[in-house]
C-alpha cells in the first residue's frame, strides 16, 4: 500500500516526483499463453539502470486482468522501495477498472495513470468528473489526470479535458498530476492548468521535445510516462542536468538524440490519428533495441513492419545511442528471456 494518506497525496506527491517515468510492458512466453516472469523483472532492472523514476504499468498489450495484476506484483517486487511502479486505469468497464485498481494499490502500485474505457461515450464535463471521482475514490493512490486526443472528448472541450473540468478536478485530495497532451500544437492547456491550479497539480508534458521550455519557464519536475527508453538513458540524464542547471551538457544530449526522436514522432504520426491506439509492438522493438527483453504482444496488436523496424534502429545509430542492432527480427520477437 502507499505510504503516504489521502490526506497528504499532494504533498507526497510534490515531494517524490521527481524525474521521469517511462513505460514498462508485459512479457510472454512464446506461445503467448502466459507472464514471461524473468523478462518483466529484467525490465525492470533495465528501467532503474537508466534512471528512470518509475513506470508505467501498461495495461494494453493483452493481459487478462489476473494477468495484469501479478504482473504489477512482480514488478512491484523487483522494483524495490526506490523506483515507483503506476497502475494504468485502462480496462472495458468502470467496476473491473476499480477492481483491478485496488488489487495494484494492495500490490505496491504508489500512483495510477487515469483512462477511460474505450466504449465510454461520456456527453459533458459532468459525466468526465463523476467518472474520475469514482475511479479515484476507490482505488484510493495518488492520481495522474491525463488529456489526450484518444479519448474522443474532443466533442466536449478543445483540450480533452476541459480546464474549468480540470480545475475543479485538481480539488480531489488524490488528483496529484496532469499528464497533458490534449489542444494539439498548442501550449494553452499547460498555461490554463498552471494559472488555476497550478499549485495543485504537477504538470507534465510527455512530448520530451518540449521539455526545455516547461523545465526552463515553469520548473516541470516530473516528466511521464512514455517509451523514453528508446532514447537509452539519455532523457533521464539531461531532465537531471536541466533542473542542476547544466544548459549545455543538457543541450548537447538533446540535440544529439534528435534523429531518433524525429523517427519516433513520424513512426507516431502513422497510427495515432486513425488507429486512436498506440503500436504497443514497436513500442517494444523500441525498448528491446536498448537491451529490454523485446518478445510478442496478443493480439489486439499491430504489425510491426521491416521498414518501422529499420528506420527506428538507423535513428539510433545515428544518434551514437547504440552501435548496431542487436540481432534479426527473430531474436526480437523471441525475447532476450525466452521460454
Amino acid at each position: 500500500m502507499p505510504t503516504y494518506t489521502k490526506e497528504d497525496a499532494k504533498a507526497w506527491a510534490r515531494e517524490n516526483m521527481r524525474g521521469v517515468a517511462n513505460i514498462l510492458q508485459p512479457s510472454f512466453s512464446n506461445d503467448l499463453k502466459r507472464l514471461n516472469e524473468p523478462a518483466i523483472r529484467h525490465d525492470v532492472r533495465m528501467c532503474k539502470k537508466l534512471g528512470f523514476w518509475g513506470a508505467l504499468a501498461v495495461s494494453e498489450c493483452g493481459t487478462t486482468p489476473e494477468e495484469y495484476i501479478r504482473f504489477v506484483e512482480v514488478a512491484v517486487d523487483e522494483a524495490g522501495p526506490d523506483f515507483h511502479i503506476m497502475f494504468h486505469a485502462s480496462f472495458d468497464t468502470t467496476e473491473e477498472t476499480i477492481r483491478v485498481g485496488k488489487a495494484c494499490a494492495s500490490a505496491g502500485a504508489d500512483t495510477m495513470l487515469l483512462s477511460y474505457p474505450p466504449t465510454w461515450y461520456p456527453k459533458s464535463d459532468e459525466d468526465l468528473y463523476e467518472y474520475t471521482t469514482k475511479v479515484m475514490d476507490e482505488v484510493g493512490i495518488a492520481t495522474v489526470l491525463f488529456a489526450v486526443h484518444l479519448w474522443n472528448f474532443q466533442r466536449i472541450h478543445p483540450a480533452e479535458l476541459s480546464p474549468k473540468l480540470v480545475a475543479r478536478l485538481a480539488d480531489h485530495p488524490l488528483a496529484v498530476a496532469l499528464k497533458c497532451e490534449g489542444g494539439g500544437n498548442t501550449n494553452a492547456p499547460h498555461i490554463e492548468t498552471l494559472r488555476t491550479c497550478g499549485d495543485k497539480l504537477l504538470v507534465s508534458d510527455p512530448r520530451d521535445g518540449n521539455a526545455p521550455g516547461h523545465v526552463q519557464w515553469f520548473g516541470m519536475q516530473w516528466m511521464g510516462t512514455s517509451c523514453f527508453q528508446f532514447y537509452g538513458d539519455n532523457v533521464p540524464k539531461y531532465f537531471k542536468l536541466m533542473h542542476e542547471g547544466k544548459w549545455d551538457e543538457a543541450m548537447e544530449i538533446f540535440w544529439r538524440i534528435h534523429p531518433a526522436r524525429q523517427a519516433r514522432t513520424a513512426e507516431t504520426a502513422t497510427y495515432m490519428a486513425g488507429a486512436h491506439f498506440i503500436h504497443r509492438q514497436s513500442w517494444k522493438y523500441m525498448e528491446w533495441l536498448n537491451g529490454f527483453n523485446g518478445g510478442r504482444l496478443r493480439l489486439p496488436t499491430m504489425r510491426l513492419t521491416d521498414g518501422t523496424a529499420k528506420r527506428l534502429s538507423d535513428a539510433l545509430i545515428r544518434s551514437k545511442i547504440i552501435e548496431k542492432v542487436p540481432g534479426d527480427m527473430v531474436d526480437f520477437y523471441n525475447g532476450r528471456y525466452p521460454m
